[in-house]
Parts: structure tokens; C-alpha cells; sequence
């Protein structure tokens, strides 16, 4: 387990000193702000925005830091001023309540006029940050290797970290295995089938795909997913092939070939090699199913080229694709095409809430494992700025199904 008793945020540590940006952050979020049905307000009792009395709050606990760091990096400093304490919300206001309407309007909530500047705001994904083998390993383990007690706080007992899929008021475990039995469905997993999974987690899909009667490849490369796992089969008492490799280090012969939500890992430099990989892989006949989050191809052409807070603290290389990005990709690079895509957002904001919420409940927990009050900001806001993200549909969730098209059709 990594420890974070005494860790060292560069970002956080210091205000920055910028105060001709620091001013103009403040002229451009007043007039901003003041379209957005929230209320910012001052230690003063001054306040800005559109929203009433009732309206969510955010509260700003030091002004001047806020600007400061707004100033400095647009699209980094207003998550690191949630991580500094600079702002919070006000009494009665769920943080992802507040981010809901910011989600809502991001397309727009920048001025027209303004948006030709973005060019000198975005700043491209660091070189260090890029998914070749090595790069992929470090962005992996500076995430999925935090603490598997960590995860084991906020997960449901599947330990399942993508979108479940819910229907009614049921447990989040069992819309887990729902939205597990639809990827394996999907990719027609059955007795006999010799499936591979790349990105194995802490092994829940591998398990269900065993008790289906398949032969089942798990391939991961982070090593305390890897750990756990091995442990997890064990318990449950299935035969599974896990191998800590990257997906481009993969040989065999394949009837199915599942993945959730590691696309998103893989990096758009990488993407033709991750399908071809996946077409290369595949037996004559067989099927595919990975579950993705996804984004509007609008959305993601303006900021395929953006570096922005989630991928700095949560996710390195990290890059959501567009449906349109993925039929692209298998079109120029594979013998694949779509056959079928089921949206899941809505479930994920829900999924997302509930681990918020259990987060925060068993921080006691965490905080005692070593993860300190800037690590709880920090995720406390990443699970809300998602949540928020696809409760308004700004970013989505996708289960896809693929196969190759029968000839003569």
C-alpha cells in the first residue's frame, strides 16, 4: 500500500503569484458565474450568480487564492482550489449538486468571444504522460495501485470500479453483475468459449465468465489488482490464466474478447493498436464487448488536445473517445465494426453517488490507512465532477458490441 501521511501536493503547496491573471480570472468568472442558476458567495456576505436564496453555494473561504490559482491554470485551478480548502460549499449544498449546472453549460459557459483564447489555455498531455508499455504502467500504477483497501472502502463487494447497470431500487452489487452479464452477453460467452479480458480489476468479470463454463485469459499490469485477484479466484474457486502483461504483449487465439472501461486508458495515439490487437486477436467468428466512457465527438475534438485537472490528479493519459472516434479507428485499422451500443450514463451517475457516499462515510477508515485531507478533497471532488458529468450527459458510458461483418451481406 502506498502511504500518504505526509505527501507532497506541488500543485497545492503554494498560491500562485500571478495577480494580473489572479484579476483577470475574476473579470471573466463575475459576468460568467452570474449566468449560472448557483450563488457564489464572500466571506463578506457579497455574492455572485443567478440562483435564489435556494440555489446550490459555493462558498469561497479564501478569494484571493481562488483567483490566484484560476488565474494561473484555468482548467486545473479550480479543482486544486477545491483541493487547498480555498472554496467549499455552503450548508445544505452537495458538491455534485453545485457541479451540475457548471456541467451542464461547459460547452458554453465560457463566452463565445472568449472561446478563441482556448488555444492558450489547453496544454497538451505531458510526454511522460504518453501510453507507450512504460508510460502505461506508471499512469496505471499511479491510480490503480494506490491501495486495494482503499477501493475495498467506496466499492461494492464485486469490486467493481466501472458503471453498473441498475434496475428498481436493487443493491449496487447486483447491478454490477447485471452490467457484467451484458458484457459477457454481448461478446457470447459460454460453455467452452476461450475468452479474453484485457484489464482485469480485481477480477469480478473473470469469475462470472468462469461460472459460465469459458476458459478465461485476464491480462492486467497493475500489481495489486493483480494481487487481490489471484486471491478473489482462489476464494471463489475458478481457473483463471492471469497474466500481468500489456494488452500489446498478448499472443493467442481468442473466441470472445471483453474490456470495460479501459479504452479510456489507452490514449488516442494508441487506439488503432489497441483495436488492431483486439481484430488480430480475435478467432474467425468471434465477438467483442467493451464497455467505455464515451463523449460527444464535438466535445472530444476540442479537447482531444486538452491536459486538464482529472488527468494531472486522477487518471495520466487518460482520454475519453467519441462513438464516432471508435467506428473511425475500426474502420481504418480493423476488420471490426460496431453491431451494437447500449448508453448507460445515467447508471453511472447513480453508481457514482453511491460510492461518494460510501467514501465519505468509511473516511475514518481511509484517513487511518494514511490518505490524508487533501487526498480526501481530491477524490471527494473527482467522484462529484464525474457524477455531475454524466447526470447532465456531457460524458456518458457505452456497452459496444463488435464483431466482423459476415461476407456477402
Amino acid at each position: 500500500m502506498t502511504q500518504l501521511a505526509t505527501p507532497r501536493w506541488p500543485g497545492i503547496a503554494r498560491t500562485p503569484r500571478t495577480p494580473l491573471k489572479a484579476r483577470a480570472a475574476k473579470a471573466i468568472l463575475k459576468p460568467t458565474i452570474n449566468r449560472v442558476p448557483v450563488r457564489l458567495t464572500f466571506a463578506n456576505g457579497s455574492t455572485w450568480g443567478a440562483g435564489d436564496a435556494t440555489a446550490p453555494e459555493m462558498r469561497l473561504v479564501r478569494p484571493k487564492a481562488f483567483f490566484a490559482r484560476l488565474g494561473a491554470d484555468t482548467k486545473i485551478g479550480f479543482g486544486e482550489a477545491y483541493m487547498a480548502g480555498d472554496w467549499t460549499t455552503g450548508e445544505g449544498t452537495d458538491l455534485a449538486e453545485l457541479l451540475t449546472p457548471f456541467a451542464a453549460r461547459m460547452a458554453t459557459i465560457v463566452p463565445v468571444p472568449l472561446q478563441k483564447f482556448r488555444v492558450f489555455v489547453d496544454k497538451k498531455l505531458p510526454h511522460h504522460q504518453r501510453n507507450s508499455v512504460k508510460g502505461s504502467r506508471k499512469n496505471i500504477e499511479a491510480h490503480y495501485d494506490l491501495s486495494n483497501e482503499l477501493f475495498a472502502q467506496f466499492l461494492d463487494p464485486s469490486m467493481s470500479y466501472s458503471s453498473a447497470w441498475f434496475e428498481g431500487n436493487e443493491s449496487l452489487e447486483d447491478a454490477q453483475l447485471r452490467k457484467i452479464d451484458a458484457i459477457l452477453d454481448d461478446a457470447h460467452v459460454g460453455p467452452g468459449t476461450r475468452m479474453l479480458e484485457i484489464g482485469s480489476g480485481w477480477g469480478a468479470l473473470a469469475v462470472r465468465a468462469v461460472q459460465r463454463g469459458a476458459k478465461v485469459t485476464t491480462i492486467t499490469i497493475s500489481t495489486e489488482q493483480a494481487a487481490l485477484a489471484q486471491e478473489r479466484f482462489a476464494e471463489a474457486g475458478v481457473d483463471v490464466d492471469l497474466q500481468l502483461v500489456d494488452y500489446r504483449e498478448v499472443t493467442g487465439e481468442y473466441d470472445a474478447i471483453v474490456s470495460v472501461e479501459m479504452i479510456e486508458a489507452v490514449g488516442e495515439e494508441y487506439w488503432p493498436t489497441y483495436f488492431a490487437t483486439i481484430d488480430k486477436l480475435l478467432a474467425p467468428g468471434g465477438h467483442v464487448a467493451i464497455q467505455a466512457i464515451t463523449m460527444d465527438h464535438h466535445r472530444y475534438l476540442a479537447t482531444r488536445n486538452s491536459y486538464g485537472w482529472i488527468q494531472k490528479y486522477i487518471f495520466p493519459g487518460g482520454l475519453l473517445p467519441s462513438l464516432t472516434a471508435v467506428d473511425q479507428v475500426l474502420a481504418a485499422h480493423t476488420t471490426l465494426a460496431v453491431t451494437n451500443q447500449r448508453p448507460l450514463g445515467s447508471h453511472y451517475a447513480r453508481t457514482l453517488r453511491q460510492w461518494r457516499d460510501n467514501f465519505n462515510a468509511n473516511w475514518p477508515t481511509i484517513n487511518a490507512q494514511g490518505f490524508d485531507e487533501t487526498f480526501r478533497r481530491m477524490w471527494e471532488f473527482y467522484l462529484a465532477y464525474c457524477e455531475a458529468g454524466f447526470a447532465t450527459g456531457y460524458i456518458n458510458v457505452h456497452q459496444i458490441a463488435m464483431s466482423r461483418p459476415e461476407m456477402g451481406r
